[in-house]
């Protein structure tokens, strides 16, 4: 009788013990959430920074390039590339950090990832290659309006890569943005950059509509590969896309710059800028530094995020570079133009609105959820 209490008194215990852990974690678990939660948004916000300063910054600089005598496409290409050594510290301190918390079990084939990189460069240098002859064609506030329709081609590749759906404020932010451009392809007249011809003008507007129709692709198989492919859930990850990818970018534009024999004409390009030797420079070491950054902001807004909501961010600073472009380049701004800018500001609302839907139903199913396993678990 008495070790049947004894074992009695110690089954009781023992719930007792178990249920107050339990409470214990429960209380645990939300401020857990609410913490990972703040950390997730400053790393998004990081993020955010990223691509609207260096968007910005790469977008007039590239300008000022062409500004100021800079006439090589090639090279306009190639710093758009370039400034991924720049990442090998930060690759070599997140490769260290994080290198025992790595599974080899999901990591895919070295061929597997050698492929990724290579294609995901190779159309890296094609869709640079067309910013660059938008960019030396087009003014400043007239590229970036043109840019901003890399939402509507990024609605259609995401919808096929990424299951995004169709809603109706997308639509009706795909046909806003595709008004905009129309409206800047019949401006052509009112441009006043000079040595630009009508022709010159259509071929920039085209390259730069083609480049942001290859940007969202770009942005939708690299969420893809992230997603169904590497299936790891780090930062280091995040570097290595960019590393490598712009690693086999740069390697294409200096073979590019050399079979097309603009390297011959760098040296007086550069002697003869208008700014001089030093700041022609400058303007590329910055340049390529300034893309550098919005790359690392883009990709890591794909990787916490989505591709759809990394081009809504890029969009953004989309919009913001007209007004700089006035600022700093004189730009002409008139009537057509400034509509165009009013139907993009509405298209890209429209997308952030439909995203902010996306998050508050995806957060009250996750809440429904949750209330629904801590049902089950209280009559358990």
């Amino acid at each position: 009788m008495e070790i049947h209490k004894e074992l009695e008194l110690q089954s009781t215990g023992d719930k007792i013990e178990h249920n107050s852990h339990s409470t214990i974690s429960d209380t645990e678990q939300p401020q857990h959430a609410r913490f990972r939660e703040y950390k997730w948004w400053i790393r998004v916000s990081f993020y955010i920074i990223f691509v609207v300063i260096g968007q910005s910054a790469a977008t007039l600089l590239g300008r000022l390039y062409f500004d100021k005598g800079g006439n090589s496409k090639w090279m306009a290409t190639f710093v758009q590339s370039a400034g991924f050594p720049v990442l090998l510290p930060i690759m070599f301190y997140f490769h260290a950090k994080f290198s025992n918390h790595d599974s080899s079990k999901t990591k895919p084939k070295l061929s597997t990832l050698a492929s990724i990189y290579l294609v995901l460069g190779l159309v890296l240098v094609g869709d640079n290659m067309m910013y660059s002859y938008g960019l030396l064609y087009l003014s400043v506030s007239t590229y970036s309006l043109l840019c901003g329709t890399q939402l509507v081609f990024n609605a259609i590749f995401s919808f096929f890569f990424n299951s995004q759906k169709f809603t109706a404020l997308i639509f009706n932010s795909i046909v806003l943005l595709t008004m905009s451009a129309s409206l800047l392809a019949v401006n052509v007249d009112s441009e006043n950059l000079v040595g630009v011809s009508r022709e010159k003008y259509i071929i920039g507007f085209f390259c730069t509509i083609g480049a942001s129709a290859v940007f969202s692709l770009n942005l939708s198989l690299t969420q893809h590969c992230f997603e169904k492919v590497i299936k790891k859930n780090s930062f280091s990850v995040v570097l290595d896309m960019q590393f490598y990818t712009a690693f086999v970018a740069t390697c294409a534009c200096v073979v590019g710059l050399f079979a097309s024999g603009e390297w011959k004409t760098l040296h007086t390009e550069m002697k003869d800028y208008q700014k001089g030797k030093v700041a022609y420079i400058m303007n590329l070491l910055w340049t390529a530094l300034s893309w550098q950054i919005f790359s690392i902001g883009m990709l890591g807004l794909i990787f916490e995020v989505s591709s759809l909501f990394s081009n809504v961010i890029s969009t953004m600073a989309l919009a913001i570079i007209p007004i700089l472009a006035i600022v700093f380049f004189h730009d002409n701004i008139n009537g057509v133009k400034v509509i165009a800018m009013l139907l993009a500001l509405w298209g890209f609302i429209s997308y952030i609105y439909q995203h902010y839907l996306d998050d508050k139903k995806s957060k009250a199913n996750k809440s429904d959820r949750v209330e629904v396993s801590r049902g089950e678990i209280e009559i358990c």
